[in-house]
């Protein structure tokens, strides 16, 4: 819940850009406050094994592996089905292949190859006919990786069939699927889809606990027992081995016990902006928004993305540049009716002018 400010103080900032913008709540910081700690290196730390432990069942696997953020715990699960040399197919706005400055080939040694740009509408023939097999002095293919909700395709969710189907595919090829779940948690809410069922599909999932559930910092790679013993070595590797840590896994203990059920919060204030900003034709798409990303394409519009952020910034309301004529809306903890209510007020006035 947004903390008020105090009084006589100006408005917060109605920060917009990401929901990695939020702090720690009050509860939060006394379950790390009074977190039980240990060498986690050693495999020590009480309060990271349950939180590996807790994350694990929730989607149906063995095990997961605790990772200061979701890149590494991308990386250090591609590192584990894909060996260097091989391939990775996934689309080319993943986030594995474009927000993770080229890790995968500088750190794996893996070599990408992606399909067109279509956000959660994957077409699984397509993704069939790109896989390769051992030979023919080709780069074979090695695993697939999709995203669960996609960044840049607004928030947009997989459909359970078409994961059923990839997981058919890669089956049928001998590859390993992988899922970026960096907000798995909003697909959860948003479908009714258990975790477990998405969990079952998958060789490896990351799941994040530092976006929609508001830790601080964290994130982690879930897999088989085999798995992730290799990902532990890969950790340390990366410089990811950490030391008294529990800390910050309360912190995510706490947001998966408080913060997974009121997502659904979030989604609705989405949804008021995007009902807002329909009579401007900004909303990316149908204008349908699924989750609590409002991706704004201004293509048809006076106002490029630097301009409507610069004004926007100028009324306190932050909004995120994704490129020249695209920008992003995205709800959070921190955000309540009202910092909703003052954004919808803001960027109506700019869309007017």
């Amino acid at each position: 819940m947004a903390e008020p400010a105090p009084a006589g103080a100006a408005p917060r900032l109605v920060d917009l850009r990401s929901d990695t913008v939020t702090r720690p709540t009050a509860g939060m910081r006394v379950a790390m406050a009074e977190a039980e700690v240990g060498d986690d290196v050693y495999g020590e730390d009480p309060t990271v094994n349950a939180l590996e432990a807790e994350v694990a069942a929730m989607f149906g696997h063995e095990a997961a592996l605790f990772a200061p953020t979701g890149s590494m715990a991308n990386q250090i699960a591609l590192q584990v089905l894909v060996p260097p040399g091989y391939e990775l197919l996934c689309d080319a706005d993943a986030h594995v292949v474009t927000y993770e400055v080229g890790a995968a080939a500088a750190y794996g040694g893996v070599s990408s190859r992606t399909w067109s740009a279509v956000g959660a509408a994957i077409d699984p023939a397509v993704v069939a006919g790109m896989v390769r097999p051992d030979g023919y002095h080709a780069v074979p293919t090695r695993a697939i990786a999709v995203e669960q909700t996609h960044n840049r395709g607004g928030g947009g969710v997989i459909p359970l069939t078409t994961l059923r189907e990839l997981r058919r595919i890669a089956d049928d090829a001998g590859v390993g699927l992988h899922c970026d779940g960096a907000r798995i948690w909003h697909a959860h809410i948003a479908d009714g889809v258990p975790l477990a069922s998405y969990g079952e599909l998958f060789d490896s999932l990351s799941v994040c606990l530092s976006k929609g559930l508001g830790a601080p910092v964290g994130s982690l790679m879930v897999g088989s027992a085999e798995k992730i013993e290799r990902a532990r070595q890969i950790r340390k590797r990366l410089g990811g081995g950490m030391r008294q840590v529990g800390v910050l896994a309360a912190a995510g203990r706490y947001a998966l016990r408080h913060h997974l059920d009121r997502l659904v919060e979030d989604h609705a204030r989405a949804a008021r902006l995007a009902e807002a900003l329909a009579p401007f034709a900004v909303v990316a798409g149908d204008g349908t928004v699924r989750t609590n990303i409002v991706p704004l394409d201004l293509t048809k519009c006076a106002l490029d993305a630097p301009t409507l952020a610069a004004r926007a910034r100028a009324a306190g309301v932050l909004v995120s540049v994704l490129g020249p004529r695209t920008a992003r809306l995205v709800t959070h903890l921190d955000l309540d009716d009202a910092a909703i209510d003052r954004a919808v007020g803001v960027l109506t006035g700019i869309f007017r002018r």
